[in-house]
Formats: structure tokens, C-alpha cells, sequence
């Protein structure tokens, strides 16, 4: 997830078969594999990261670039993602692990269906145990966030698979001029699968009946011990959508869909599996929204100078706790974090005289603002506030306006 640094380790890179003992003589490598003679023999660096691989590495002058950091990073399947560890901290290495990754793929940088680095690259990549790496994939797989495919890999479960119907048709556009053909395509494509026009005509009555019950309303739905991230999902979709936003606790989302059926359900990745079993046993579905990618606070992040106090302020301790763990996996003991719910007023005055930056959410702002005017007199100095302008991705919003037939496709 930081810096940008590859390293060329062909120079003391582990042969497949393990290393050999010298001369002529050749006996089983370590690995079980073909043995190597001394005169070819390589130095195994250990994992990217360690000391003995980045004194190698400078030795060999094989690190093309250094990140801001000073961590090297090694590129995986999807360039634009690294994972860093501390090794040293007292978050376990599989907690830092689950939620850089869980971030990721909540933020898109792996969207649904895109195939996840296998436990060989990310070991190489974060000098974790490959059974490390399988435990935290695991337990992705048993929250429903990925999926196994044997003999392929580990998937982003992709929660979105188009259905096989095509959508009720709308008015006539230059982005679909031919949708009439488009149409006659759907009900032969039900003739050639065995159907009757009567069948035909019943299945499509039912699905575009299906989608209206879903355009009725909008559920987001989280944990009552997280509804802050909820209402911040919520605070964005009401005024992109025509249809009315209701917040409802996971806790009560059985009742409310036992009144009434209508609707979608929205959530977060995170919360998407036990949301998503509610929904279906009352024939609703369940979307999950993206979040943003927060790149501009991550960068504001790496660039704080070691020492500083960064202070953290949002509505969802869900977020407070993921960001916590994602910045300590980012800068260890570089910096000094604190967060608060800004509700808590005493822990936010704790907070504000402390930090030298701190970052919040929208609807923290004001009360933030607000103890910086009231408390004016009692800080030494007036820390940096920086508000995330969006809590989800930019392209999340038109997704779902399409899901539930607000947006032509």
C-alpha cells in the first residue's frame, strides 16, 4: 500500500530446486529439487524487506528505486497495491494483513471478480509465512469477501453477477439506438432455452416488477455498534437519488423487510455477508457501495515528518479502528494516533490539543470546528484539519442509480 520501489533480486534470488554443496558432487538441495554446483551457486536474500536482503541488495545495487520510506516494495499482479507489515508491533501480522486487504478491495483498487496475489507473492512481498497469508485469506473467504476457486486462486466474490435477463427497456437514446433489437434478442433467447411466449412473458413481467419493488427505497444497513458508517453512506446517496434513504440497524433490518419488502439494501463490503443473508430470505437485494480510496489523506500521511501526533475524528468506529491499523501497518511507531468519536467531547479536546494534524469526516467537522472556537485559549497551537470530502468511491453512486433503474444503462 506504500512506496514504489522494485527490486531486480535475479542477483540472489532461491532456485526452484534449492541450493547444492560445492564442486562436482551433487546431492538434493534443501528443497528437494537438482542440486547446484559452488561455482553457480546463489545467495539467498530472505524476504524483500529483511536486513540481510537490503544489504544485499545495495551490495548488488539492485534496487532501481527507494520508496519515500525507505521500504522496498515489490509489484504484484495489480501494480498500484502494497501491503506493508510491522513486524515489530503489537497488532498481529495477520490483523494488518486482513485490513489493508479488506480496504482494498472496499476502496476497488481490486474490484469484484479480479484474482488476488497468490500466498507465494505476497510472502515475498511482506515476509509473512505462506500459512500466515492462507490463514488471513481464510478467514476473507468465511466473512464472504473473497472466494476460493481451486487450481485458480483467490477471487474478489463478486456480489454484482449479472443476471441472464437484460433490464426493462426504457426510452429510446443515442447510447442504445437499437433496442428494439435488443429486446427481440431477450424473448429468443428465452424461446431457444425451452420457454413459451407465455413463460417468456411471465419472466420478463416478474423481473421488471422485481426491479421497481427495488427502486421503491434505499436501506443502508450496518451493525448498530457501527451505524455512523451508515449515516455517512446515507449523507452521500440522499441527494443523488429520487427514492427515499432510510438508515436501519443490522439488527433491525429482519423486522423492517417483514413490513415491507420493497426496497435495496445498501452496505459496505465489510459488512456485506450477514446483510446480505437478511436480504435474501425476503427476496431483497443487497448492494454493497465502494468506498473511496482516501490516496489524497494516505500521501498527507506518508509525508508527516516522524514524531508528529495525527489525530483521527469520524461518526463510525468501524473506520476509526480500520484506519488505525492500516496507518501503524503504513508508518509503525513513526507517528502517535489517536482518534475520536467527535460525540465525546472530552476525548476530542484530548485529541485536538495533542495532534499536530488531525483528519475527520464530514459530519465530524463542525464539532471539530466547534471545540477549536470554545477551547481557543487552552492550546498551545491550532492543529491542521483536514476533512475527507467523500466517504464513497466516485463511480459507486451512478452504479447503483443504475441497480435500481434511476440511470439508463
Amino acid at each position: 500500500m506504500v512506496g514504489n520501489a522494485t527490486c531486480d533480486d535475479r542477483q540472489h534470488k532461491r532456485p526452484q530446486g534449492g541450493w547444492g554443496p560445492a564442486g562436482d558432487r551433487r546431492t538434493p538441495g534443501p528443497a528437494g529439487g537438482e542440486s547446484t554446483p559452488r561455482a553457480s551457486r546463489r545467495i539467498w536474500a530472505g524476504p524483500p524487506g529483511t536486513p540481510r536482503h537490503m544489504a544485499l541488495c545495495q551490495r548488488n545495487n539492485c534496487h532501481r528505486v527507494q520508496s519515500s520510506l525507505g521500504w522496498p516494495a515489490v509489484d504484484l499482479a495489480h501494480p498500484g497495491v502494497r501491503f506493508h507489515i510491522q513486524q515489530e508491533s503489537d497488532i498481529p501480522a495477520s490483523t494488518q494483513l486482513y485490513n489493508q486487504i479488506c480496504f482494498a478491495i472496499a476502496a476497488r483498487h481490486y474490484p469484484p471478480g479480479h484474482r488476488l496475489p497468490s500466498t507465494r507473492q505476497l510472502a515475498m512481498q511482506t515476509g509473512l509465512h505462506r500459512n500466515t497469508i492462507s490463514k488471513v485469506y481464510r478467514q476473507l473467504e468465511t466473512d464472504g469477501v473473497v472466494e476460493a476457486m481451486a487450481g485458480s486462486g483467490i477471487y474478489v466474490r463478486d456480489q454484482q453477477k449479472p443476471r441472464e435477463l437484460k433490464p426493462p427497456p426504457g426510452l429510446r437514446s443515442k447510447a442504445m439506438p437499437d433496442i428494439d433489437r435488443e429486446v427481440r434478442q431477450s424473448v429468443d433467447g428465452l424461446l431457444n432455452a425451452g420457454c413459451t411466449l407465455q413463460q417468456a412473458r411471465e419472466l420478463l413481467t416478474r423481473e421488471i416488477d422485481w426491479r421497481l419493488r427495488c427502486g421503491a427505497r434505499v436501506l443502508v444497513s450496518t451493525p448498530r455498534e457501527d451505524i455512523g458508517a451508515s449515516m455517512l453512506i446515507a449523507e452521500e446517496l440522499t441527494p443523488s437519488l429520487e427514492v427515499p434513504v432510510e438508515v436501519v440497524p443490522m439488527e433491525e433490518l429482519e423486522s423492517v423487510l417483514e413490513s415491507s419488502s420493497k426496497g435495496t439494501v445498501v452496505t459496505s463490503r465489510y459488512f456485506l455477508q450477514p446483510v446480505e443473508a437478511i436480504a435474501q430470505r425476503h427476496g431483497v437485494r443487497a448492494v454493497p457501495v465502494d468506498l473511496n480510496d482516501f490516496r489524497h489523506e494516505l500521501d498527507l500521511l506518508k509525508e508527516l515528518r516522524q514524531g508528529s501526533c495525527v489525530g483521527l475524528v469520524s461518526i463510525s468506529p468501524g473506520i476509526l479502528r480500520a484506519a488505525e491499523v492500516i496507518l501503524h501497518s503504513m508508518r509503525g511507531n513513526e507517528l502517535l494516533v489517536m482518534t475520536a468519536n467527535p460525540d465525546i467531547g472530552s476525548r476530542l479536546l484530548a485529541l485536538l490539543r495533542a495532534s499536530s494534524h488531525v483528519l475527520c469526516d464530514r459530519p465530524s467537522l463542525p464539532l471539530v470546528e466547534q471545540t477549536l472556537r470554545q477551547n481557543r485559549a487552552q492550546l498551545m497551537r491550532l492543529p491542521v484539519v483536514h476533512c475527507a470530502q467523500s466517504y464513497l468511491g466516485t463511480a459507486t453512486i451512478d452504479q447503483l442509480r443504475k441497480e435500481i433503474g434511476l440511470l439508463a444503462g
